[in-house]
């Protein structure tokens, strides 16, 4: 049950959610600069089911001896659970529905004090099923059906939620698409992740274009160099990681490519799914925190490495202590970024 919101809390709210019918959940909202990061788009729900193999052959049916588990967290679900994870204030918005999908998302921001402002979704809250073989890969099945390419976010929300954060990280969504000039406009830096992009695919564009950081998958490049330099010269981006799993990252900061080693996972790797998004949680809190473009990359590997033993069944991201401990461990190693 939501707690009671008292006449304080609705003074809070930001400009334009009374107007608009939204009301923040999930923990108070920060709506000054004490907001670190302001999380837009993807929040949804996922369906967990554990195969034993992939591609799963074709059979009429298959017993799941493990459970099929539906669990709330997406791709801006994990970002924001990450951020808060490592201590920054994280506010996330969103659109949800009025469906039990949506309940689960906001009772995931609820019980982690995550402030959570959700748009109104007549389709309904976006969902996927996850298949994760044992090696930790996965194969994602998303609906569609449940948005529309005129779904928007309230451009009042937007601008009030945006001046209050020091940072916006932006999900790969439609309506995050129709907020990109307006979060431009608030002069406040930007991320995406454009995740598998293949470098051609002109929907990708506008959000590599227009973040000043851009994290993306290296699994669909043919050239990783090539692509993460056309980002920086055609748009706007200062730093670029796209991150290639066991072989690490390659990272693009000032001019030069450096490939960041992957850090050896403490526990079995049992599930890849959310390391993506643990990498850019950690990045960000290094960026944030003043620290060099390698050194984030650093948290980031730390970060998505943790990721990959926790299975997609539970939301559980790494704490501050545990990150800054393991990435001294792995700065006073032998291995150490080199370039690409």
């Amino acid at each position: 049950m939501a707690p009671r919101r008292t006449a304080r809390h609705r003074a809070a709210d930001p400009p334009g959610c009374r107007r608009h019918g939204l009301r923040p959940r999930g923990g108070r909202p920060e709506l000054t600069r004490d907001t670190d990061v302001l999380v837009l788009g993807g929040a949804g729900v996922d369906t967990i089911v554990y195969v034993p193999e992939l591609p799963l052959p074709y059979a009429d049916s298959y017993m799941i001896d493990s459970g099929i588990r539906t669990r709330a967290g997406q791709t801006g679900d994990f970002v924001a659970l990450g951020l808060s994870a490592l201590g920054l204030r994280t506010h996330h918005l969103d659109m949800i529905g009025d469906d039990p999908e949506g309940e689960l998302v906001r009772a995931l921001h609820r019980d982690r004090d995550i402030p959570l402002t959700a748009v109104p979704q007549p389709a309904g809250t976006k969902r996927a099923v996850n298949l994760v073989a044992p090696d930790g890969r996965r194969l994602s099945l998303y609906d569609t059906s449940r948005s529309h390419t005129d779904d928007r976010l309230p451009e009042p929300v937007v601008r009030a939620l945006a001046a209050g954060s020091r940072h916006v990280h932006v999900s790969l969504t439609q309506p995050c698409a129709h907020a990109l000039p307006v979060l431009r406009e608030t002069g406040v830096p930007l991320s995406t992740d454009l995740h598998d992009w293949d470098g051609e695919n002109p929907y990708h564009e506008p959000f590599a274009h227009t973040a000043d950081v851009v994290f993306l998958s290296a699994a669909a490049l043919k050239d990783p160099e090539r692509t993460m330099r056309g980002i920086v010269e055609r748009g706007r981006a200062e730093v670029v990681v796209a991150t290639a799993g066991a072989e690490g990252a390659f990272l693009l900061a000032d001019g030069e490519l450096t490939r960041i080693p992957a850090v050896v996972p403490r526990a079995p790797v049992v599930d890849s799914n959310g390391a993506g998004d643990a990498f850019a949680a950690a990045f960000l809190f290094g960026r944030l925190s003043g620290e060099p473009p390698a050194r984030c990359a650093l948290y980031g590997a730390v970060a998505g490495a943790h990721a990959c033993t926790v299975p997609s069944t539970r939301a559980e991201a790494i704490g501050r202590a545990d990150l800054l401990a393991r990435a001294a461990e792995e700065e006073s190693a032998p291995t150490a970024a080199r370039p690409a």
